[in-house]
């Protein structure tokens, strides 16, 4: 079992691009401490997604201090914007041990696109970011974890490693579609804990039967 926890922003909320993302922004001093909480706890996989620059701000020094490792999903059209990550940052994420995904190009749902935004979100944003950060681009994120059947059949078509989602319950460690929790900012320590912790629930069912609906429909 893995347990997914996903990071957007750290610290200064005023930095978000979009409305409502604020709440996705949560305080330094409960990065840290989720970071304390877990370094030796190898089922838990970490990621970033938006490419904010508090990534390499306060992300970055924070999991080498701590020996982490964490996959990290920007945005390929907010390359090199004021409040995001620039081609060197994701340079200097790999070259610090950390992996590189995408999370596309314009933050948009990956379900009924064109042909023309499916071509720039599964295809030209990864080539992108694969120039950009000098490496290959295995993994996605889902957008706003937003997907259905359609949308997983192109990515598996694009021979995607594993495409990560918002679902929040444990992943299967071989499994191709990985369920994530996303942190706000009301949560803590202590919340973040119990989630490590993970005690089978009624919120795991309604999670696991609304990602089976969106595998289905």
């Amino acid at each position: 079992m893995t347990i997914n926890l996903c990071f957007h922003g750290i610290g200064d909320s005023s930095r978000e691009r979009e409305p409502g993302g604020e709440k996705y922004w949560i305080g330094r001093e409960v990065f840290l401490g989720v970071l304390d909480e877990v370094r030796d706890r190898p089922g838990v996989h970490l990621s970033f997604d938006d490419g904010n620059i508090s990534d390499v701000e306060a992300g970055l020094p924070a999991l080498l201090e701590r020996g982490l490792h964490a996959t990290f999903f920007p945005l390929a059209g907010r390359l090199g914007e004021s409040s995001s990550l620039s081609p060197s940052d994701l340079r200097a994420l790999r070259a610090a041990g950390m992996e590189i995904g995408t999370h596309g190009w314009a933050h948009i749902p990956w379900r009924h696109l064109t042909a023309q935004e499916q071509q720039r979100e599964l295809v030209d944003a990864r080539e992108a970011l694969a120039e950009a950060s000098g490496g290959r681009i295995d993994d996605a994120a889902l957008p706003l974890g937003r997907y259905d059947r359609k949308a997983l059949a192109e990515l598996r078509g694009h021979e995607y490693r594993r495409v990560f989602s918002s679902d929040r319950f444990p992943a299967r460690s071989s499994a191709w579609l990985q369920p994530r929790y996303s942190l706000t900012a009301t949560d803590t320590v202590a919340t973040i804990r119990d989630i490590i912790a993970h005690r089978a629930s009624l919120a795991d069912l309604r999670s696991r039967t609304r990602s089976a609906v969106k595998r289905l429909r």
